[in-house]
């Protein structure tokens, strides 16, 4: 049975951005044949906690996804980083998707503990927050995304379908 995954990417903030690393990479990723996942996009979230978060939480509810990859641009990182978990206030929830091994082969990937104090961070909350009281069974993990250039391209392509190739064996 094919695992259903839903890939989520944010739209820019700022006027002279030319576009998010985090949507050129899922824009990439449309582009293959070869996954052999149901692969559902939800691009260009709209840069706002609330906003964004309601437009997951719809797409959740309509696609019921096995997996939810959420994706944001970390300008000043030069790898993938998969998140931890977030926070809101004191509270930290973390994802129960096991990392160590979702990252099996992957080169350009580190795992991190700072999602940042952004519009990611508190996309990941709410979404963790939303499928703990929800109860849903579905999981969700949140990747952090450099800005892409012909030289991390190919790399970072091979990462991320890596992982989502893992999502369907995990």
């Amino acid at each position: 049975m094919k695992k259903r995954i839903l890939l989520t990417s944010f739209a820019t903030w700022l006027e002279d951005q030319k576009s998010n690393s985090s949507d050129d990479l899922l824009f990439e990723v449309s582009k293959l044949d070869s996954l052999p996942d149901d692969l559902q996009f939800l691009r260009l979230l709209p840069v706002d906690i609330g906003l964004a978060s309601a437009k997951v939480m719809a797409k959740i509810e309509e696609y019921q996804p096995d997996y939810i990859v959420c994706c944001g641009m970390a300008a000043s990182r030069q790898k993938l980083s998969v998140e931890i978990g977030a926070s809101c206030g004191e509270t930290f929830l973390q994802t129960s998707i096991d990392l160590k091994k979702l990252l099996t082969g992957a080169r350009a990937t580190d795992i991190s503990d700072d999602c940042g104090k952004f519009v990611c961070e508190g996309l990941y909350y709410s979404v963790l927050d939303y499928l703990g009281q929800k109860q849903l069974s579905s999981q969700c993990v949140f990747i952090h995304v450099p800005v892409l250039n012909q030289d991390n391209l190919i790399e970072i392509l091979q990462d991320f379908v890596l992982i989502i190739n893992n999502l369907a064996l995990l």
